[in-house]
């Protein structure tokens, strides 16, 4: 954890935060703070800043932190990539969403395709906003407080003509990855680049043919990572990684 986020509505009105969950013994027992020390601290969808520990309540798992936030004034930044994911299994999905989000994606929009089984989208993970656990986690690793928004698309022709035409003045570009693409990410964008980005990656066994015609009809233009066939976790990572280094971040 390297960095602490908490709720705007776990923030008090004389900016103290209480905490005893998995925060609290994080804090304590790995960290090894005390009261008076310091550590960085951020506010879900707000500012970071420094959250001084005033207080240890109890022993063990069971210890309270009462801390006192200051935030640093820093603005909240959206990161400039979506990202479009056939579904995954829900073992891989919950390593990926961390992943992606250390990373630094805006959106997730979770999709099935012909190769997706329909009960991945009935996994508890998806249920009830369980998949948020995940998300902070790559939030923390990243010491960033911007949660992405996920969404889910049980079908696939409504997402890509419905709902790509309705986010398309957003985006500089779509990059579509699929093995059968005739250049890379650098040969497609070039050396440098400026803008936002919807980047769409396909589930354990990629694309077929038809939705890959249906991505070119809405302007994605494709992509290959190589003559190497990358998991989807894998790719996801190496994509998000080559679009980091070509934005210079």
């Amino acid at each position: 954890m390297n960095l602490l986020l908490f709720e705007t509505t776990e923030l008090g009105s004389d900016a103290t935060v209480f905490l005893k969950d998995r925060r609290s013994d994080h804090i304590i027992n790995i960290l090894g703070c005390k009261p008076g020390d310091r550590i960085r601290a951020g506010v879900i969808n707000g500012p970071i800043g420094t959250g001084e520990i005033l207080a240890v309540k109890g022993k063990g798992r069971k210890v309270e932190v009462v801390l006192h936030f200051v935030p640093a004034g820093n603005p909240v930044v959206q990161p400039p990539i979506d990202l479009i994911l056939g579904l995954v299994r829900p073992i891989m999905l919950k390593r990926l969403l961390a992943q992606a989000v250390s990373l630094g994606v805006g959106r997730i929009f979770l999709i099935r395709s012909s190769r997706v089984e329909k009960s991945f989208f009935e996994a508890s993970l998806l249920q009830d906003e369980n998949y948020r656990q995940y998300l902070l986690q790559g939030l923390e690793q990243a010491k960033d407080t911007y949660l992405p928004q996920l969404t889910t698309h049980e079908r696939f022709k409504p997402f890509i003509e419905d709902v790509i035409p309705a986010l398309d003045s957003q985006y500089s570009r779509k990059l579509l990855a699929h093995p059968a693409a005739g250049s890379d990410l650098m040969q497609t964008v070039g050396s440098r680049i400026s803008g936002r980005t919807l980047l769409a990656v396909g589930p354990e066994g990629g694309w077929v043919d038809y939705e890959v015609e249906k991505f070119l009809e809405h302007s994605f233009v494709p992509v290959n990572m190589g003559r190497r066939i990358l998991r989807a976790d894998t790719a996801v990572v190496a994509l998000l990684a080559q679009l980091m280094l070509l934005r210079k971040e």
